[in-house]
């Protein structure tokens, strides 16, 4: 999941999981990966230097608030290039990076981010950025609608699809079962995603929004695989039951959830990590 690449052509294998690429690359239009037949809707993708990224927002939420990316929490390039540590969880924290989000024409067009609103690699593995812009703004300068996050728990066998903005190209998918635990190095994800045996979402596809098909709906997001059939490893996740018996699945993708984000959202739309019911990992301090 996590090690950073730095030839490109170790992730044009034909790998599984979803890790990031490098730190440094700069956001630009790249194509030399294998692409699909061109028919995904790109309003919204995310483009980061290292994942990919969705620009989403939450049910009811006005268009004059400042605008959301979301990516997962081991894309957040941290100084020095370090990961989260396992229950570490950042709260609004100043940010300065640069996205580039993609219009229905697929044109790119750059935006600051400027803080962490949150960030974690426990239990679920996402990072939501503040843009400097509104939705408003951004619809009024570059036309781009958000994708909408489900505000509930996704089905099984939903039809979905894994559209990555570092890659400029989509996967077409199936939610094939859901797995009390996943476990890879030090991290531990709750009831994780598995992805149908088919789906084969590769590096730089880390941050994709599952997109549930024909629609504009964010279920989940996309996060890793096991890339050699090693048990619990770094870039081999393993799934835990419920009764604590492991099982390795090699080539497997899979995804976390993002539906509980809203059991932390007060009334203004902001996170409230401290509101009663919020499910999300706590920084200590709390």
């Amino acid at each position: 999941m996590f090690k950073a690449l730095v030839a490109v052509v170790a992730l044009t294998a034909s790998t599984a999981f979803a890790l990031p690429v490098e730190v440094s690359r700069p956001i630009q239009k790249m194509n030399s990966h294998k692409a699909l037949a061109d028919g995904y809707d790109w309003e919204g993708i995310v483009k980061l230097s290292n994942c990919s990224a969705a620009l989403i927002t939450f049910e009811g939420m006005p268009e004059t608030k400042k605008a959301v990316v979301m990516t997962n929490g081991h894309c957040a390039d941290l100084p020095g290039g370090r990961f989260l540590a396992p229950g570490e969880v950042l709260v609004n924290k100043a940010v300065s990076r640069t996205v580039g989000i993609f219009d229905v024409k697929k044109g790119l067009h750059k935006v600051k981010a400027t803080k962490f609103l949150f960030a974690t690699m426990t239990d679920t593995d996402v990072s939501l950025y503040e843009l400097e812009l509104s939705y408003k703004e951004i619809k009024d300068k570059f036309d781009v609608d958000p994708l909408l996050l489900a505000p509930s728990h996704p089905k099984a066998n939903t039809e979905m699809m894994i559209v990555s903005g570092y890659w400029e190209r989509g996967w077409d998918c199936s939610v094939n079962a859901f797995i009390p635990q996943l476990k890879e190095d030090a991290y531990t994800w709750i009831d994780s995603i598995r992805y149908n045996a088919e789906c084969d979402t590769t590096h730089g596809t880390s941050g994709s929004p599952i997109i549930e098909r024909n629609t504009r709906t964010v279920i989940g997001i996309n996060n890793t695989g096991n890339d050699s059939g090693e048990r619990c490893t770094m870039d081999n996740p393993c799934e835990v039951s419920t009764d604590g018996s492991i099982t390795v699945s090699k080539g497997t993708s899979y995804g976390q959830q993002t539906y509980q984000i809203y059991s932390c959202l007060n009334k203004n739309f902001d996170l409230d990590l401290k509101q009663r019911g919020c499910t999300l990992p706590k920084p200590a301090a709390l």
